[in-house]
């Protein structure tokens, strides 16, 4: 695997492709920073799915001690990727959002994937989401907007009894999401 040379203190190298929104390639993005000692370092990642929920409803609990509580029903989906890929299953899954007073937007979700070969696979993530009012006023109204004009990311987990998917249970993965209509969609990759 060839990785790039890092110059700078923070640049990340991807080797992402899009084809208007859709991914048509990813193989490896890494990241290079500076330590506090001036060396350089690198975390590669490889490409595990993208990820497309279906969230047709979200229960308004309204403002909490905590934040605003809203919990958003997952009702299924699907995964591709090229070790694995198959459906978000309707049940049990969902999103416990909370909006912070500061305007993060706070991810807990919890789904049931499975595979094409039959194989379950639970999967959990923290993330959050943030950006300018204006950009998250329009993404909360179902508009399309710019992936760049916010963040949108979370840290997913896996956990399965499936003797060909136990490499899933060793991983801690990362994911760049985005917002549509229908719901998020993820980009997810494994920090290697």
């Amino acid at each position: 695997m060839f990785l790039p040379t890092c110059a700078a203190a923070a640049v990340t190298v991807k080797a992402i492709q899009y084809q208007g929104s859709m991914l048509i390639g990813a193989v490896h993005d890494v990241l290079c920073t500076q330590t506090t000692e001036g060396e350089t370092t690198m975390i590669a990642m490889r490409y595990l799915f993208t990820l497309r929920a279906e969230v047709p409803r979200i229960e308004d609990f309204g403002q909490t001690p905590y934040g605003h509580r809203r919990i958003a029903s997952v009702a299924g989906g699907h995964f591709q990727g090229d070790r694995l890929r198959g459906t978000i299953q309707p049940t049990p899954g969902g999103d416990w959002l909370l909006l912070r007073n500061d305007g993060v937007l706070m991810l807990d979700v919890r789904i049931s994937l499975k595979t094409d070969d039959d194989q379950l696979i639970y999967m959990s993530y923290k993330g959050m989401r943030h950006g300018p009012t204006e950009v998250i006023e329009r993404l909360n109204c179902g508009e399309a907007v710019e992936p760049s004009a916010y963040y949108f990311r979370s840290t997913p987990l896996f956990e399965t009894a499936s003797p060909q998917y136990q490499w899933l249970n060793k991983l801690m993965a990362v994911a760049s999401g985005r917002r549509e209509s229908t719901g998020p969609i993820y980009e997810v990759f494994e920090p290697l």
